[in-house]
């Protein structure tokens, strides 16, 4: 079976502690649940998820949609946004993670990117050259978040056309982001092969397209 390799890279800087994170976290649960129930997604979704402040990490590993076991995630209490240093860390997880075609099997399907942030990239040299390195990836679609009245979609529209402002950023919002997700996932597994590829559904009334 060819996976879809799906990518959720979260900010996690000082700024989103309290609320936001919380928040975050209910939406990831409801995100989850969604595409468990889409028979499509089930088969072939995978799932990596990575969260950046100062540090980048992995939190889970490229997983199986019906293995996923969400942990609870944290923010520490103050710090930078390294957007530049987790995009090149995504550019590294897929590097390792997504099976490319060979002579004798189909690889995986081209990977999506979910990347959500409150802020703007400190690390500002890095983030601009770890862009041209993530376009080299291939991905299907890579859609952006500008979550709060903070985020700055400028940086974000650099690298996907698909960029979106979440204005609040309290459960409701996110848990509404999430499940707009997850149709898009579910639409993307549905999809992979046909000429139409990887269409977006349309936008629930918190999320608004950036033009």
């Amino acid at each position: 079976m060819r996976r879809l390799p799906v990518y959720l890279l979260l900010d996690t800087s000082g700024s989103m502690r309290g609320e936001p994170i919380a928040a975050v976290n209910v939406g990831l649960r409801a995100l989850v649940t969604s595409l468990r129930q889409d028979p499509s997604a089930l088969e072939s979704v995978h799932i990596c998820l990575m969260t950046f402040d100062a540090d980048v990490k992995t939190i889970l590993p490229l997983t199986p949609l019906d293995q996923l076991q969400l942990p609870e995630i944290t923010t520490p209490d103050s710090g930078p946004t390294m957007l530049g240093k987790a995009l090149e860390h995504v550019c590294e997880r897929v590097d390792l993670e997504v099976r490319r075609s060979s002579e004798d099997a189909k690889g995986d399907w081209a990977p999506l990117l979910f990347v959500m942030t409150d802020g703007s990239p400190t690390d500002l040299q890095v983030f601009e050259e770890q862009i041209p390195e993530l376009r080299k990836r291939n991905f299907a679609n890579i859609i952006a978040c500008a979550a709060g009245p903070k985020a700055k979609s400028t940086y974000l529209s650099m690298f996907t056309a698909n960029v979106f402002a979440l204005d609040t950023l309290d459960s409701a919002s996110f848990t509404s982001f999430f499940k707009w997700v997850s149709a898009a996932v579910s639409g993307g597994s549905r999809s992979q092969g046909t000429p139409e590829g990887t269409a977006l559904p349309p936008p629930p009334s918190e999320i608004q397209l950036v033009l």
